[in-house]
């Protein structure tokens, strides 16, 4: 089951997120807005089946206002462990989500909350659970191996030809990783934590791939289109 979340964060209108995913809220079967994210679902045309969290964002009138209307309110304390993101996530996966985009858990004022966001794609079993973090130009997702990296596991990178992908490595070395279609390649590679090795490498077609023997990788991809120069001849850091 598809479901889309929507944070309070910095939410893209619908134009800007169908140019940069035409495919984002393709077979959506369910909708959740965490606290103030539900008028910025509304604003994209969407019509929430959940509104989780504390109306710290979304004031105590428009709570009892939705609820009202039969809205379903999973309402939380303000002093909580989770954000109301995280909340919402989990709400989700408990009624099936097997596939979930999260919209505004990028960009604006509060740079940890984003770092938050990026740390709920470890909450489900990506051999399960496909999660990714989307605005107008960036996708995130994660990939992590099997346990003790019995097989391969492989991420598909469609896109548009010109647009960066970087590998990042969570937490320990990402070993055997093997790129295709990429101008950079990486064969069979360990990339570590620290060193920026896996940033800003570039598809150089519609259709690419990464795989990934042990490890955790954070992969990011950034709607940019740039120019394809061939390695060495130019500095695309």
């Amino acid at each position: 089951m598809r479901a889309l979340i929507v944070a309070d964060g910095d939410v893209p209108n619908r134009a800007a997120l169908c140019v940069g995913w035409p495919d984002w809220d393709r077979d959506v079967e369910l909708v959740v807005a965490a606290d103030g994210g539900w008028d910025k679902a509304v604003a994209l045309g969407l019509r929430p089946a959940l509104l989780v969290g504390d109306a710290d964002s979304l004031s105590d009138a428009r709570f009892a206002e939705l609820a009202a209307q039969g809205v379903p309110i999973e309402r939380s304390p303000t002093a909580k462990d989770e954000s109301d993101t995280e909340l919402a996530f989990m709400a989700a996966l408990r009624r099936g989500a097997t596939d979930v985009t999260i919209l505004g858990a990028l960009g604006g004022q509060r740079f940890d909350h984003a770092l938050a966001n990026v740390g709920l794609l470890a909450l489900a079993d990506p051999q399960v659970v496909r999660v990714q973090l989307l605005d107008e130009t960036t996708r995130v997702r994660l990939l992590r191996s099997l346990a003790g990296g019995r097989a391969p596991v492989r991420c598909e990178l469609s896109g548009a030809a010109g647009d960066l992908v970087s590998l990042l490595p969570v937490g320990r070395p990402a070993e055997g990783v093997t790129t295709v279609g990429l101008l950079y390649p990486l064969l069979d590679e360990t990339l570590r934590p620290g060193p920026a090795r896996g940033l800003s490498n570039v598809r150089l077609a519609n259709e690419a791939s990464v795989s990934l023997r042990l490890g955790d990788l954070l992969i990011v991809e950034t709607r940019i289109q740039m120019e394809i120069e061939p390695p060495g001849t130019g500095d695309l850091t």
